[in-house]
């Protein structure tokens, strides 16, 4: 008599190497914007996080702009470059397969300095007492 159980904590652990390789390429990628990339639109971009997908065919990578009103510009110079970041990465990383770029805009420095503001307009009238 043989059991087969397939519960969904019960299979493969989760393998590191995603996370691995995801910081290789935030690691490059940062090294890219900093060093050689030539693209004024570029200049205060940073990247804030890399995902890598479980097969490390895709890869979504969040870039952050050094002000909020710049972000359109920002990423318009990221997409014009992800032909120069893939192709930088497949020479760089040792991979099977170059993953495929996937940009997007993370604006959590912007949300947090939003909900700082809030707290700080909070204590502030807090600190007046009652009306």
């Amino acid at each position: 008599m043989d059991f087969d159980f397939k519960l969904p904590d019960l299979g493969r652990p989760e393998s590191s190497r995603p996370k691995r390789v995801a910081e290789a390429i935030r690691n490059e990628l940062t090294l890219l914007l900093l060093q050689r990339v030539a693209d004024p639109r570029l200049s205060g971009a940073t990247i804030s996080k890399v995902e890598v997908s479980p097969d490390l065919k895709a890869a979504k990578i969040y870039i952050t702009a050094a002000r909020h009103e710049e972000q359109q510009r920002t990423m318009a110079g990221v997409y014009k470059a992800k032909g120069f970041f893939r192709s930088h990465l497949a020479k760089t990383l040792n991979l099977r397969y170059t993953p495929e770029l996937h940009f997007y805009y993370d604006d959590l420095a912007q949300e947090a300095e939003r909900v700082e503001q809030l707290l700080t307009e909070l204590e502030r009238e807090r600190n007046r007492g009652p009306a």
